[in-house]
């Protein structure tokens, strides 16, 4: 007999944003009605607002950026893009990740309108205000799209939920302290107490440790 899994529902009431078309989009008609100004998504079919960051949200962003894209180009590994980027997840639905790291050797899927394939990592940051069902959806998404690694980091929770693509599926990881490591950028590491501090260290700095200094 097969084993059921125990899984906790609860009842959520969340506000969602669209705009509203008499037809699902397909991702080819999405790109042509928004463009690099629009912070919108395409969700089954329905143009959907993302909700504006709040200020932490953008800082830790912006730091992630700064020091992911310098360790990248210093090392010739690829390409870093910011939340600006789509990526076709189907023809019906595409993603604004936070974050996203594309090979060098796989830079054919990087187009003038977004990113056709799975990017090697994704990084999301949840804010306060984010709808619970979001979470499950990017999740579901990026791995029917097969990314190879994906970071959810929670700063209310300070914890990094850390998922990476091995067979047919994915192991999961819950990072809470310690070092955070990933398989996609090849020497790429972090501090996990950084993500959460006020005051991060400076992204000089933290560059000057990942290219002086293996990971511990």
């Amino acid at each position: 007999m097969g084993t059921k899994t125990n899984i906790a529902l609860r009842h959520e009431t969340e506000r969602l944003e669209l705009l509203v078309a008499d037809h699902p989009l397909t991702f080819e008609q999405f790109v042509e009605l928004f463009g690099e100004d629009d912070d919108v998504e395409l969700v089954n079919g329905r143009a959907v607002n993302k909700m504006a960051a709040k200020t932490p949200h953008e800082r830790l962003q912006v730091w992630l950026l700064t020091i992911l894209n310098a360790y990248v180009v210093e090392r010739d590994l690829g390409v870093v893009l910011g939340s600006r980027t789509l990526v076709k997840i189907d023809g019906f639905n595409g993603r604004l990740p936070d974050l996203l790291f594309v090979r060098k050797d796989r830079m054919d899927i990087v187009k003038e309108n977004g990113i056709y394939g799975a990017p090697d990592l994704v990084l999301e940051i949840r804010s306060p205000g984010d709808r619970p069902s979001r979470w499950v959806e990017l999740e579901a998404d990026y791995r029917s799209l097969g990314v190879p690694e994906i970071w959810f980091i929670d700063p209310q929770g300070k914890k990094v939920r850390v998922l990476r693509k091995e067979g047919e599926g994915y192991r999961t990881e819950i990072v809470k302290r310690g070092f955070l490591r990933s398989k996609s950028v090849s020497g790429f590491w972090l501090r996990v107490d950084w993500l959460w501090q006020s005051l991060r260290p400076k992204e000089t700095e933290v560059l000057a440790e990942l290219l002086g200094q293996p990971f511990p």
